[in-house]
């Protein structure tokens, strides 16, 4: 059950991350990744699905591997339409952790995150909230662009706005993708400490019960003007 905590060379924000998140956020250097036909038809099928539970508020539970968190965040919010998205079949396929009946309001869809915010953006889709519960850290200095942060991606998951929140139990990750945020939205978000009543996924409980510090940012992106983004 124990966790080692994460092990970096990096102790505060890569020096890197600006120069990164401006450049991907310039429309003179646009993001041409083609969408897959399969990334096409998962996103359209989690859209059917919204539709045919009367088009609630969505939630979007990205990279939610097992579902146990997208299970909680549609009991928790029984008004809302959860959608949990991740790419691995293996992961959705093993939700082991729900006890009792599973809430009726959510859907789980394989895609790969990077097709799924762009075609959710082009959709222009608006969810009331949005969840990255412990991304991959990719903690070596080399690997900025491999965090969502430093990612092409990253206007996109900006621009969709609502409430975006994202945890990790690395520090830096969050301070990170916090300065993103706020650069791209001329925002004041902060990294928090954080501490939940009950964890809501298996990384979470984990790392609880190792005696991490956990960290989270929450940032209203409907309050803000989206300068930087790609809306």
């Amino acid at each position: 059950m124990n966790s080692s905590p994460i092990s970096s060379a990096q102790t505060g924000v890569h020096e890197q991350l600006a120069a990164l998140v401006a450049r991907h956020a310039d429309p003179a250097h646009p993001f041409r990744k083609p969408v897959t036909d399969y990334n096409q038809r998962a996103f359209d099928a989690s859209m059917e699905a919204w539709r045919a539970a009367g088009e609630a508020p969505l939630i979007l539970d990205t990279g939610c591997g097992v579902g146990l968190s997208t299970l909680h965040l549609a009991a928790q919010y029984p008004d809302h339409f959860v959608i949990g998205i991740d790419q691995s079949a293996d992961r959705l396929a093993r939700n082991t952790h729900w006890d009792g009946p599973e809430p009726a309001n959510l859907c789980f869809v394989r895609a790969d995150l990077v097709d799924y915010w762009r075609l959710a953006h082009q959709a222009g889709l608006r969810p009331a909230r949005h969840y990255l519960l412990y991304p991959n850290p990719w903690p070596k200095i080399g690997h900025l662009s491999r965090r969502w942060q430093g990612h092409p991606v990253f206007p996109f998951i900006v621009a969709l706005g609502g409430q975006l929140e994202c945890r990790s139990n690395w520090r830096i990750y969050v301070e990170e993708f916090t300065s993103a945020l706020n650069q791209l939205t001329a925002g004041s978000f902060d990294a928090q400490a954080w501490q939940p009543d009950q964890p809501i996924t298996p990384f979470e409980r984990k790392y609880l019960a190792s005696g991490h510090a956990l960290w989270r940012v929450v940032a209203d992106l409907d309050a803000q003007a989206l300068p930087g983004s790609r809306a």
